[in-house]
């Protein structure tokens, strides 16, 4: 399994009208974080899958967004909801930790 991606075109569609929360990841294919993360994200995708979709960004192919929200390094993972950035957490973390962040912002399913 790999996460679902998206793009700056669809961004708007995959991200801020989602009905759930959204965690993204902005990541890039030379980031070795990245790929330490990957799997872990991929596990909180399945593992949440009702309470929070999990999708990735290109930093390299996809810079309108990357700009938008000032992203400077990576991984970095924003979860949106109802569209805004909620919370924002930088660099490769333990499956718990990332957890623990989101927590807070996630409805009970």
């Amino acid at each position: 399994m790999s996460l679902n991606e998206t793009t700056d075109a669809a961004f708007a569609d995959d991200v801020l009208a989602s009905p759930l929360p959204v965690l993204v990841e902005f990541t890039a294919d030379w980031c070795p974080p990245c790929k330490t993360i990957a799997p872990v994200l991929e596990q909180i995708a399945a593992g949440e899958s009702e309470r929070l979709k999990v999708v990735a960004l290109d930093v390299d192919a996809n810079p309108e967004t990357t700009r938008k929200y000032q992203v400077m390094g990576m991984p970095t993972l924003a979860l949106f909801v109802g569209g805004e950035v909620v919370t924002q957490v930088m660099g490769a973390r333990p499956r718990a930790a990332i957890l623990r962040e989101l927590e807070p912002h996630l409805q009970e399913a």
